[in-house]
């Protein structure tokens, strides 16, 4: 009997994904479709919407113009995307505009008016606080980077296309109403709208004390559903320009944090795992509600039904690399020549030629300010300690360390808001495709780092384990058996004396220039 593929959707900061996955995980093919990014004044971030659906489409096209996929096999499509964005459509459900990301911190001071009172707790009135954290089990960032941020900007800055609007939507949301016609929020991806009571995670709903705080009407507001649940069959539109079976059905799908936990095989609880993509993250799923206001992380409803998932995010890790490539030592510009193709595998050779330290050279990787575990959208990047000895080398070596030991400080938070020490992580993404970076990252860090198979298609993998569990024909408690590890890096003594004294002067950088990038970028406070 021929085996049910899932057709899975990842719409990612950089681009989309298409791939097909079988239901032992593995990804028979896959295609990706780079899309634009456009940087505003005051800490504005949007992408085109009808891009991402471009791209995805085109993805998909040729996705299934590869002999290896048997496009009659495929059963059901599974959706992912980055999440903290938001959608503004109107009746039809087309865009009213740009999608504002998850980078963008323009409403952060409407956020702060919001939780804020005659009475402060870093920030937010008590009686506020309590409320969020009682019913949500966490708040909104003060930063403004928060899907609530975003609606409160439109709301203040654009009050016509907030008032135009019919619903606003998360990305994910956005993907499986255009292929399903349903406008349906998961439990996970509207947790950062900051407006439903998760308490009980099986029964997610709005709370209408949070809406009549943040002054949002329910009629805005998609309804909800948990990921794992079929949405509807594909509309006939799409059935015909794919060339798929009728019967095709879509699941909810999830926020890409939280797919990324199932294709990175960490379903049990405390199974941490790192991902490092243009932003970076080490999550896991935990049974019940925490929250850590001082660090910036919150376990929240998880893809996993009844479950919940350690949140948190640290803002530029792969970016750095990116902005090193076409800002530092490539471009287009007067002074630069293009990138060559290779690019990532010649600053692997020549950060493998410096020494662990760079020669004391430390990166700030802090590009777009920072989530956690610290909140502060003030903050920016630099390299520190830099002389007439460092070289080229010296500058792409010093990047890898200074993303490392920015998780290294997260995983002190994580460590400390989970009340255990994470023996390994689980390492995917498309950081876990540099042999150089991972052994990096596990000096850094002082942890086994396990590399999945395939890293940079965890969260394809996770997308369409999800609509299998839909399907009925997974269980999530068998995927970490269906998520090979296909190496294993052990941290190296020789270089712990060297990382744990650079880590500490990381810290002690932290604090001596907050304060001056605090001043330098006032007008982004």
């Amino acid at each position: 009997m021929k085996q049910r593929l899932v057709l899975a959707w990842d719409l990612g900061t950089s681009g989309a994904k298409a791939g097909v996955v079988t239901p032992q995980g593995e990804v028979l093919a896959s295609e990706f479709v780079p899309t634009g990014l456009e940087l505003l004044p005051d800490g504005g971030a949007e992408q085109k919407p009808d891009e991402w659906w471009s791209a995805l489409c085109t993805a998909t096209e040729r996705l299934l113009a590869n002999p290896a996929v048997d496009r009659s096999a495929i059963a059901a499509i599974g959706v992912t995307a980055q999440w903290s964005s938001t959608v503004a459509v109107d009746a039809l459900g087309a865009p009213l505009g740009n999608a504002i990301i998850w980078m963008d911190s323009r409403g952060a001071r409407h956020v702060r008016e919001l939780v804020g009172g005659p009475i402060q707790v870093a920030g937010y009135s008590p009686i506020k606080l309590l409320r969020w954290i009682r019913v949500s089990g966490g708040a909104p960032g003060r930063a403004g980077k928060d899907s609530l941020a975003h609606i409160l900007y439109l709301k203040h800055a654009q009050p016509k296309l907030y008032e135009r609007t019919h619903c606003f939507l998360e990305p994910k949301d956005y993907l499986t109403f255009r292929l399903t016609g349903r406008q349906c929020a998961t439990y996970d991806s509207i947790a950062l709208y900051w407006l439903t009571d998760n308490r009980d995670p099986n029964r997610i709903s709005y709370d209408q004390a949070l809406l009549g705080m943040t002054g949002i009407p329910r009629s805005k507001l998609p309804e909800l559903c948990p990921a794992s649940e079929i949405l509807g069959k594909l509309l006939p539109e799409h059935v015909k320009r794919f060339g798929l079976d009728p019967s095709v059905v879509v699941a909810a799908g999830a926020p890409d944090v939280h797919s990324a936990a199932i294709g990175a095989g960490t379903t049990r609880d405390f199974d941490a795992h790192l991902y490092v993509g243009t932003s970076s993250w080490i999550s896991c799923h935990v049974p019940r509600k925490r929250t850590d206001v001082v660090h910036n992380m919150a376990a929240l409803p998880a893809a996993i039904r009844g479950r919940y998932l350690l949140l948190n995010d640290q803002e530029t890790a792969g970016a750095c690399l990116t902005q090193l490539r076409d800002r530092v030592l490539y471009g287009d510009d007067e002074l630069g020549t293009p990138a060559p193709d290779d690019v990532f595998q010649r600053f692997d050779r020549a950060a493998a030629k410096a020494p662990a330290g760079s020669r004391r050279l430390i990166f700030l990787p802090w590009l777009y300010g920072e989530r956690t575990p610290v909140e502060d959208r003030t903050l920016r990047g630099g390299f520190i300690n830099y002389s007439l000895q460092h070289d080229r080398r010296d500058l792409v070596r010093a990047v890898l360390e200074g993303v490392a030991y920015n998780s290294r400080w997260l995983l002190g938070a994580v460590e400390s808001c989970t009340s255990r020490r994470m023996a390994e992580l689980r390492f995917i993404g498309g950081g876990a495709d540099s042999a150089l970076w991972s052994q990096i990252f596990a000096d850094v860090l002082d942890r086994p780092l396990l590399r999945v198979e395939n890293p940079r298609l965890s969260n394809l993998r996770g997308a369409a384990m999800i609509a299998l569990v839909a399907m009925g024909e997974l269980d999530f408690a068998e995927v970490p058996q269906r998520v090979p590890v296909v190496g294993r890096i052990e941290p190296r003594a020789e270089h712990r004396a060297i990382y744990d004294e650079l880590f500490g002067e990381f810290l002690a950088l932290h604090g001596a220039l907050s304060p001056s990038f605090k001043r330098l970028n006032a007008d982004a406070s």
